[in-house]
C-alpha cells in the first residue's frame, strides 16, 4: 500500500478505493459513486478532495510516479563503482513494480486509450527520462544508437512487459511468469542485461562529437 495522502485519511482513503478500482476496470469503467461507495465516504468529499475523475485518476498515478522516482534516485547515491549502482538500480525497479503491480497496467491503458492524458504521463515520465540520462552521463553519447534515450526504453520495457505480459505468456513460459522462483531467475536475467548493457558502452568507441553525427562505435 502507498504512504497516506499528505491532504488527510479521508483523502487517502478515496486514493486507496480508487487505486484499486481503476485497476481492476480502468478509467471508463469506475464511477466517482463507485470509488466513495469503496471509499465508504460520500460522493460530494470525492469531489471536494480531487474535483472530477480525471483529476482523481491522476492523483493516484502521480503517487506512482513519485514513490517510483523516489526508489529508483535513491538506489543510484552512493559512492560505489556504476556498475554496482546499476544493479541496485535494477533491482530497485523490478521490486517497485513487483509491489505496485497495478502502475504499469494504468499507465499503459492511458497511453493506449486516452490521448487527452498524454501531457500529464510526459510531466511524470520526462524526470525519470532525465534521471537515466545523468545515470549514463559521460559513458553514452548524447545521440545515435547508443544514447540514454534507448537505455531507457530497454530497461523500463524489460521490467513493465514482465508484469503487463504475465497473464497470456504462462502457457508459453511453462507456469505463472509472475511466481517467486520465475521472478527470481527473471531478476538474474535483467542483471546479466545491465552487464551487457554497460559492457556494451564502455566497449564502445563513439564518435567526438556526437552532436555531429550518429555517435557509433564499433564494439
Amino acid at each position: 500500500m502507498m504512504e497516506p495522502s499528505p491532504r488527510g485519511e479521508t483523502a487517502s482513503l478515496i486514493l486507496q478505493a480508487a487505486d484499486e478500482m481503476f485497476g481492476e476496470l480502468g478509467l471508463d469503467g469506475v464511477s466517482v459513486r463507485d470509488v466513495a461507495v469503496r471509499a465508504g465516504v460520500n460522493k460530494a468529499l470525492v469531489f471536494y478532495y480531487f474535483a472530477s475523475k480525471e483529476k482523481l485518476f491522476e492523483a493516484v498515478l502521480e503517487r506512482y510516479y513519485e514513490v517510483h522516482r523516489a526508489a529508483l534516485e535513491a538506489s543510484f547515491q552512493s559512492d560505489a563503482p556504476l556498475a554496482q549502482r546499476l544493479h541496485a538500480l535494477v533491482d530497485a525497479y523490478l521490486d517497485f513494480i513487483e509491489q505496485h503491480r497495478r502502475y504499469p497496467r494504468l499507465v499503459q491503458a492511458l497511453v493506449v486509450g486516452n490521448p487527452a492524458f498524454h501531457p500529464f504521463i510526459q510531466r511524470n515520465l520526462e524526470p525519470m527520462f532525465r534521471f537515466t540520462e545523468a545515470v549514463l552521463v559521460g559513458i553514452s553519447p548524447e545521440h545515435g544508437h547508443l544514447a540514454a534515450r534507448h537505455f531507457f526504453l530497454d530497461i523500463s520495457a524489460a521490467v513493465i512487459n514482465t508484469f503487463t505480459y504475465a497473464p497470456v505468456l504462462a502457457p508459453m513460459w511453462g507456469g505463472d511468469p509472475l511466481a517467486p522462483a520465475a521472478l527470481a531467475e527473471r531478476r538474474q536475467h535483467l542483471h546479466w542485461l545491465a552487464d551487457a548493457l554497460l559492457t556494451g558502452l564502455t566497449s564502445a568507441t563513439p564518435s567526438p562529437s556526437p552532436r555531429g553525427g550518429e555517435g557509433r562505435g564499433e564494439g
